[in-house]
C-alpha cells in the first residue's frame, strides 16, 4: 500500500521493517519511501504496489501467512510510525530546529564545530548559518549541488573556518569521532580525506600498527574535483600544519582531477609538516601500501595485518568477480587492483565511463558495486547501517548461472550496524548452500578491536560462516584474484 503525507527518516523506517519482519507469520516486509529503487526492490520481493507511486509517498509492503497476521503487522507499522517522544509541555523541552537557533543560545567561545545532517536541499542554509557564526561545519548530508558546495567553502575560507563535506561521512576532531569513524588511539598522524571508507581503512591500520591519529578531516568526495578545486583540502592541510599534535599528514582520496592533484601537491610541498599521498590511481592503487610506506618513513616496523584466511579453497579459473561494497573508495581500490588482471570491470561507479552498469546491478561478468553511492541511498539508510540491498545482491549472485568469487567489505565503527556478522552469516551460509557452483566468500573487515563491534569478534563470526577475512582491503582483493586464477 502507499500512503501520502507520512514521513520518517530512513533509519527509522529500516528499524520498523526489521521489527515487523521479526514477527511470527510475517515472511517479507519493506517499509520505505517510494523511491524508484525501493519500488524495484518491492517488485523483486513480489510486493509491488498497485497504481502509480511518487518518492514523497510511504510504501508499506508486507507478506504474511494469513489475513490475521497481515492485519496485525499493518497495525504494528502504524503504531511504530505514530510513536513520538512525549514533550513535558515546557518551553525548555521544545527542541531547537536550526543550527542558527542553537548557536544563538551558546557563548561565542563554545561549540567550535557544527554538524549538519538534513536532506541536501536544506543543508546549505544550515551550514551557512554556522559559517556566519564563525564555526567550522561538518556537512554529513549528500545531494548538495556542487555550486552550493563551492559557495560554502569560499565563505568558510573568508571566515577562517573549515567546511567538511558535503557527504562527509567520517571525521575525528581532537579525539572526537564523528559519523562513521573508528575507535583509534591518539597519535601524530593527521589525515585529510576526500574519502570516508578510505580514511577508515587507513586509520584502522595505523591503530593496528600502534600509531594513532591527531585528526581525520573529511572534506567530501567532490573536493578534489575540477569543479571544487580542492578548496577544503587546502584549508585542512593548512590547519594540520598549524596543529602542534600533528607531525605527519596523509592525504587520502579516490582518483582526483589531475590539475587539482598538482595544485594540492604543490601546496603540500610548502608546509612544514611532511605530507605523504594515499591518493588512489592506476599507479598507486593500494591504500595498505601507503600506510606501510608511512610507517617506514617513521622508522617503524610494518606489522603482519590480521586475517582469517580459513581453509584453503580451490581456485576457480573462468569464474567472475562479484564485488559488493558499502565503501566507494574501497570499491575503487578493488577495481584498480583487479583490472590489470581481469580486464574490464563493470560498475555503477566505473573507472571508465563505457563500463557504467546504469541500473543493471546484477549484470553478468566481472562486477563491482558501490552500494553507498548517492543514487542507491535516496530514501534508504547507508548500507553500513541497512544491509538489505546487499543481502538481495548476495542471493542474486548465488542464484546466478556463472561461477563467482564474492568479495565484500564490512566496515565497523560508530554509526555502523552494531553486529553486521549477525545479518551476513545466515545470508552467506544460505548463498553457499544455494549456489550451483562453489561460492568462495572474501571479506575486507575494516575496523579495530576498540570498535563497538570488535574486529576479532566479527572476524571470528564471519570466518565461522566460511568467509576468508582480511583487515586490509587490498589483501582481500589479491586473495580473491588468486581464487580466480589471476594476479594483480
Amino acid at each position: 500500500m502507499l500512503r501520502s503525507g507520512v514521513y520518517a527518516d530512513s533509519v527509522k523506517l529500516m528499524q520498523v521493517s526489521r521489527d515487523i519482519g521479526a514477527r511470527d507469520g510475517v515472511t517479507a516486509v519493506l517499509v520505505a519511501m517510494a523511491t524508484p529503487l525501493n519500488l524495484e526492490l518491492a517488485t523483486t520481493m513480489g510486493l509491488a504496489p498497485d497504481g502509480d507511486a511518487s518518492p514523497e509517498q510511504l510504501l508499506i509492503a508486507i507478506r504474511a501467512d494469513d489475513a490475521e497476521v497481515l492485519a496485525a503487522a499493518e497495525a504494528a507499522v502504524d503504531a511504530a510510525l505514530a510513536a513520538r517522544e512525549r514533550s513535558t509541555g515546557t518551553a525548555a523541552a521544545v527542541p531547537l530546529r536550526t543550527i542558527g537557533a542553537g548557536l544563538d543560545d551558546l557563548p561565542p567561545d563554545t561549540a567550535a564545530l557544527a554538524i549538519v545532517s538534513v536532506p541536501g536541499s536544506y543543508a546549505v542554509a544550515e551550514a551557512a548559518d554556522a559559517i556566519a557564526a564563525g564555526r567550522s561545519v561538518l556537512v554529513f548530508s549528500d545531494g548538495v549541488p556542487v555550486e552550493h558546495e563551492v559557495a560554502l567553502k569560499l565563505a568558510a575560507r573568508a571566515a577562517g573556518v573549515l567546511v567538511m563535506g558535503p557527504d562527509c561521512g567520517t571525521a575525528i576532531v581532537s579525539g572526537v569521532a564523528l559519523g562513521f569513524a573508528n575507535v583509534v588511539r591518539p597519535g601524530p598522524v593527521g589525515l585529510v580525506a576526500a574519502s570516508g571508507t578510505g580514511a577508515q581503512q587507513i586509520s584502522s591500520l595505523l591503530d593496528m600498527a600502534g600509531v594513532g591519529v591527531s585528526h581525520v578531516l573529511g572534506v567530501g568526495g567532490r573536493d578534489l574535483s575540477e569543479a571544487v578545486g580542492g578548496l577544503a583540502t587546502l584549508d585542512a592541510l593548512a590547519a594540520l600544519d598549524a596543529d602542534t599534535a600533528t607531525e605527519r599528514v596523509l592525504l587520502v582520496s579516490k582518483p582526483p582531477a589531475p590539475s587539482v592533484a598538482a595544485a594540492v601537491s604543490a601546496a603540500g610541498d610548502k608546509l612544514s609538516v611532511p605530507v605523504r599521498s594515499a591518493v588512489l590511481s592506476p599507479e598507486t592503487p593500494d591504500l595498505t601500501a601507503a600506510v606501510e610506506a608511512l610507517l617506514t618513513d617513521m622508522g617503524l616496523d610494518v606489522p603482519t595485518w590480521p586475517s582469517r584466511p580459513g581453509p584453503a579453497e580451490a581456485a576457480l579459473p573462468g569464474a567472475v568477480l562479484k564485488g559488493l561494497y558499502s565503501g566507494g573508495t574501497l570499491a575503487d581500490e578493488t577495481m584498480l587492483l583487479a583490472a590489470p588482471a581481469l580486464g574490464d570491470i563493470r560498475s555503477n561507479t566505473p573507472l571508465k565511463p563505457e563500463l557504467d552498469l546504469g541500473t543493471d546491478l546484477f549484470a553478468s561478468g566481472h562486477v563491482v558495486i558501490d552500494f553507498g553511492d548517492d543514487a542507491l541511498t535516496v530514501g534508504r539508510a547507508h548500507p553500513m547501517i541497512d544491509p538489505t540491498l546487499r543481502l538481495e545482491a548476495i542471493a542474486a549472485v548465488a542464484a546466478g548461472e556463472e561461477p563467482a568469487v564474492l568479495l565484500l567489505d564490512v566496515v565497523l565503527g560508530y554509526g555502523a550496524d552494531p553486529d553486521p556478522a549477525a545479518a551476513l552469516e545466515p545470508a552467506l551460509t544460505a548463498a553457499r548452500e544455494a549456489a550451483e557452483f562453489p561460492l568462495p566468500v572474501v571479506i575486507a573487515l575494516i575496523g579495530t578491536e576498540g570498535d563497538p563491534q570488535g574486529w576479532s569478534r566479527q572476524a571470528d563470526a564471519l570466518s565461522a560462516a566460511g568467509a576468508a577475512v582480511f583487515a586490509s582491503n587490498s589483501a582481500a582483493t589479491r586473495y580473491a584474484l588468486d581464487l580466480l586464477g589471476a594476479s594483480s
